[in-house]
């Protein structure tokens, strides 16, 4: 009996065709991107906003992005993907990017980093 735990039936293992060290240098450098788009109304970036949800690597380099917005109503709902995908097209060794834009779960103050938080003087 190995002392390695089983992987979960409902979530398999999943591998990559990208080394991990460039998957890992690609990953960081996308949370980077991200973290140089601002929402123009809140002074805090959409990556600590907790307005990314999923940032999807594919064996051949494109990215997808599911992200939201802090309202159905954000005056910045045409301009903040169309930022994104340019941000994240940025790093270097990135393919197609796609952005996703969805409302559920509903974002809320709850997804917001302590970083955020203190910027907005929120505790």
């Amino acid at each position: 009996m190995s002392d390695e735990p089983e992987a979960a039936p409902h979530k398999p293992k999943v591998e990559s065709a990208i080394p991990a060290e460039e998957l890992a240098r690609l990953t960081d450098d996308i949370v980077a991107g991200l973290k140089s788009v601002y929402d123009p109304e809140i002074p805090v970036d959409i990556y600590e906003l907790g307005l990314i949800y999923k940032v999807d690597i594919a064996d051949d380099r494109a990215v997808t992005v599911d992200m939201t917005l802090t309202t159905p109503n954000c005056p910045a709902a045409v301009e903040l993907p169309g930022m994104v995908e340019n941000a994240v097209s940025s790093v270097q060794g990135v393919g197609p990017v796609k952005v996703n834009v969805t409302f559920d779960p509903p974002w809320d103050q709850s997804r917001m980093s302590e970083e955020a938080r203190l910027a907005l003087n929120l505790w």
